[in-house]
């Protein structure tokens, strides 16, 4: 509860606002550029997680595909253990502004970044074609890394699979502080891969809940700030959600 109550103090809302003025922290690769490697120190992710199925096709209404990517818009699927989130529900996705609260090692931080592309497309042709849906964000002056990170549901229309997709691009940003750089050099990229797994798996167990009969999962406001939203609220954590899995 008291990682909770700070994200609803005053000061968070304030460094929300603040985003505002902050700027990309790293230079984005352009096709002007050569693409992140890691001989140029980048950490290079993907993962591709099952969520469920569906009839082939085009994704059905109120399906497995909407729900998993109504959960991903909101920034639902996110493991709460690792990362919550607060951002403002007037702002279009494309562009939002988000406050990140990262704990690793027992400490937490205060992390910004910018959505700056949202997918909304048809990939492939014949029988490899996927409806996908998605979104990326890039990393914020101030954030612990430097990077770009994909989030995308996809549905393979031949055989009706849904997946979860993550990809992206990171390294550590320039640390001033000797004990937060030590730090995050030992526990950083151990967390993130584990902030992976957890949330696609997150993601997948939502999905179903919802699927089974369980209330959709919709975002929750601050007390005192209507238009902020403060993510993922917590109620995978609750006995309906546990029930739903026979937890």
């Amino acid at each position: 509860m008291l990682r909770e109550r700070r994200l609803h103090r005053a000061k968070a809302v304030a460094a929300l606002r603040e985003l505002a003025d902050r700027q990309v922290n790293y230079e984005p690769s352009s096709e002007s550029r050569s693409l992140p490697t890691r001989e140029a120190c980048w950490n290079l992710d993907s993962l591709r997680h099952p969520i469920a199925r569906e009839p082939a096709g085009d994704p059905q209404q109120g399906g497995a595909w909407e729900i998993a990517c109504r959960l991903v818009r909101d920034y639902q699927f996110a493991d709460p253990a690792i990362l919550r989130a607060i951002y403002s529900a007037d702002d279009t996705l494309l562009g939002r502004n988000m406050l990140l609260e990262g704990r690793f090692a027992g400490l937490r931080f205060d992390m910004g970044v910018r959505v700056t592309s949202v997918i909304d497309e048809t990939r492939g042709c014949g029988g490899k074609e996927s409806r996908v849906w998605g979104w990326s964000y890039q990393t914020l002056e101030g954030h612990l890394e430097q990077g770009e990170l994909t989030y995308e549901v996809v549905k393979r229309l031949r055989t009706g699979a849904v997946e979860f997709c993550i990809h992206g691009y990171s390294r550590r940003a320039p640390l001033a502080n000797p004990l937060i750089h030590a730090g995050f050099a030992a526990f950083g990229r151990p967390t993130q891969q584990r902030f992976y797994r957890a949330s696609a798996g997150r993601l997948r167990h939502l999905t179903h809940a919802e699927l089974q009969g369980a209330a959709p999962l919709a975002p929750k406001t601050l007390p005192g700030y209507d238009s902020v939203v403060i993510a993922p609220n917590l109620w995978a954590n609750t006995s309906s959600y546990r029930a739903c899995h026979g937890e």
